[in-house]
């Protein structure tokens, strides 16, 4: 790690923290993924093997952050140098290096809502990053692969090129019992048309009724099965209210796309690649793309 200069700490979750920092031969700005290793008899965790083969078999996508290289620092190597000394002699350190993007859209959307003269973002790049991320959940699907924690802040954004790409911390491997398209993409066409989330809450239940009393509580005949799944309580039944009335500026044709992915059965959810195809984007410059 010593071809790289740490510059600041620009995120900390459970995965680990992440650094802006610069290649000291090549000056390319790069973002270090530090990740814990708790090592066993048989070597580095599955599950980072894992994470390691997906992200790099997912970088070839424009619209997936690249991954650069991948660097494993031996704790006892680094310990003197680490700035958590207090743990690292006892778990090693994997390192994944990634190319390094502005700014991410939680802050691009904060920039329009919080300004001096507040400002919705423009029909044009809603429509671009919307599309953009549909390619970028479509290449994933395609692989067979789930990104399970898309939000605003996992959205990075080159601001050069005003240009979206979804970054994929949060992975996991499609199974039948998973649905095929998750809702979290959706709910950000309409984040950036409100500039604030579209089902709000501090608390996973709190949100689920937000979710009824704008969609409507499910029913069985709009989703067989509902009321068997594991988690069901008996909830208050509310009507289905105008969707257009949530995101007014969205415009038919928006409102349509968004209807279709917020579809309560994932069987009749529309898929990120068949989005792409929605009358929504017909009068975008998809060649640019």
């Amino acid at each position: 790690m010593d071809k790289y200069e740490k510059l600041e700490k620009v995120g900390e979750g459970t995965y680990g923290k992440v650094y802006k920092a610069k290649d000291k031969t090549t000056g390319q700005l790069v973002a270090l993924k530090k990740t814990r290793l708790e090592m066993d008899e048989e070597g580095i965790p599955p599950t980072a093997l894992r994470e390691v083969s997906l992200l790099q078999m997912l970088s070839q996508s424009l619209y997936v952050v690249r991954l650069l290289s991948v660097e494993y620092v031996d704790a006892n190597a680094s310990a003197a140098a680490d700035d958590d000394k207090d743990n690292s002699i006892s778990k090693s350190n994997l390192y994944l290096v990634f190319e390094y993007l502005d700014t991410d859209l939680k802050k691009f959307i904060d920039s329009h809502r919080k300004c001096a003269n507040p400002r919705p973002l423009s029909p044009g790049i809603i429509q671009s990053f919307l599309f953009q991320l549909c390619k970028g959940v479509a290449h994933c699907h395609s692989h067979g692969v789930l990104h399970r924690d898309l939000k605003p802040q996992n959205l990075l954004i080159d601001q050069d090129k005003v240009f979206s790409r979804s970054l994929t911390l949060a992975l996991a491997v499609l199974s039948p019992s998973l649905s095929k398209a998750t809702p979290t993409r959706l709910l950000l066409s309409a984040e950036m048309v409100r500039r604030q989330a579209l089902f709000p809450g501090d608390s996973e239940f709190q949100q689920l009724l937000h979710v009824f009393r704008l969609l409507g509580t499910p029913t069985e005949k709009q989703w067989p099965g509902v009321t068997s799944l594991r988690d069901w309580h008996v909830y208050p039944q509310w009507e289905p209210q105008n969707l257009a009335r949530a995101v007014p500026s969205l415009g038919p044709e928006g409102v349509d796309l968004l209807s279709k992915m917020l579809k309560y059965d994932p069987a009749e959810r529309i898929s990120a690649k068949v989005a792409m195809d929605h009358p929504y984007f017909d009068n975008l410059d998809k060649s640019q793309f």
